[in-house]
């Protein structure tokens, strides 16, 4: 017997998640440029802060329990039935949900190798095994992810595009996925950067979700401005909704939280000025970059993954980065040492970083 509670089986084996970089050492804030979490660069949209600021007027008051406004406005402008939609704080929690619905002690749940770094975490939390598929030149590869399906196989997860790579699956290929996968296996289909795709063969996923019994799509707020508010949402099928409602707590999303989400889903001139500005400049850095003998992923995300020859290249490419305020992400908890993934931010931030390439690549 032990002397001090013991956690569950599987949950000390769990590595912790680890956000990037929010400051460079030696940099006053304001001498610093945060490119490491995919954050809008153009702040959130005005009438979610106007409904803020609204709300707080009423912080006694407990939310109204099943995020019922925020629902009715996402089924409205994404043309669903709001009653199968279920909100969350952030998508991280949605995540969750569905992983301690779905997965118990001996499951497993299929991911692909460069995928969000929360799904082998929440399937570990909820006793299950994460079963690891190969990609395909940073790209997921659905026979891959097929052939990685056992019969004790829960869940598939796939983050579309993906994060940190920006790669994605067509909607023709994400059909393909899904018709290969027995039908007591969810696909979890994760659209966090849907709103920065510009892609025409593209999928959110939505009409897989409408057409089937074991396919849900997870999307989250955080990229559109609101990520210190903390709300994410999934649309599935009614019995999927049904179950992991049983376990979402009551109160879950605060009202804080739900107004800024509500005005932010039917502000859709905020949404496509963040998708335009993000095209553009996601284009212009990816072209700047890529001219100093560096690879860029082709991304339809809010950020660009930049590839080096090895590790120490692009440790040292931090290096200077740093020392000029520019703060991004280091890959190498994701397996990609020789990688650094870049935030689109605004213009000045985008024309930063691209000198501070150009002058590191002349110096080496």
């Amino acid at each position: 017997m032990s002397d001090k509670p013991v956690p569950q089986p599987g949950i000390l084996t769990i590595a912790p998640y680890v956000p990037g970089r929010s400051s460079a050492p030696g940099k006053k804030a304001g001498d610093t440029i945060k490119l490491s979490a995919n954050e809008s660069p153009l702040g959130a949209s005005p009438k979610a802060i106007e409904a803020v600021r609204a709300a707080a007027e009423k912080l006694e008051i407990y939310p109204e329990g099943s995020s019922r406004d925020l629902r009715a406005a996402l089924g409205e402008v994404h043309g669903i039935d709001p009653e199968r939609i279920v909100v969350g704080a952030g998508s991280d929690e949605v995540l969750h949900l569905l992983a301690q619905t779905y997965i118990g002690d001996g499951d497993e749940a299929v991911m692909s190798q460069y995928g969000f770094m929360v799904y082998p975490i929440i399937t570990r939390a909820a006793g299950g095994t994460p079963v690891v598929a190969p990609e395909t030149d940073y790209c997921a590869d659905v026979d891959a992810i097929l052939a990685a399906v056992t019969d004790k196989t829960k869940i598939v997860f796939l983050a579309n595009p993906n994060n940190p790579t920006g790669t994605y699956l067509s909607a023709e290929a994400l059909d393909r996925l899904h018709a290969g996968l027995p039908s007591n296996v969810l696909l979890v289909i994760d659209s966090a950067y849907a709103e920065y795709v510009t892609a025409a063969d593209y999928g959110v996923g939505i009409s897989l979700v409408e057409r089937s019994e074991n396919v849900v799509m997870v999307r989250t707020f955080s990229k559109m401005g609101l990520a210190a508010a903390r709300v994410g949402w999934l649309f599935g099928p009614a019995h999927l909704v049904d179950a992991v409602n049983r376990i979402r707590g009551p109160f879950n999303v605060s009202v804080l939280g739900q107004v800024a989400a509500e005005a932010a889903t039917r502000d859709v001139a905020f949404t496509k000025a963040l998708r335009e500005h993000n095209d553009k400049w996601r284009v212009w850095l990816s072209q700047e970059i890529s001219s100093n003998r560096l690879r860029v992923l082709p991304s339809q995300g809010n950020f660009v993954l930049v590839l080096f020859d090895d590790a120490e290249a692009a440790k040292a490419a931090n290096g200077a980065l740093l020392e000029r305020g520019l703060v991004v992400r280091e890959m190498g908890g994701y397996g990609i040492a020789n990688g650094l993934r870049i935030s689109i931010g605004s213009e000045a931030a985008m024309k930063a970083v691209a000198t501070a390439f150009k002058d590191f690549m002349e110096s080496k």
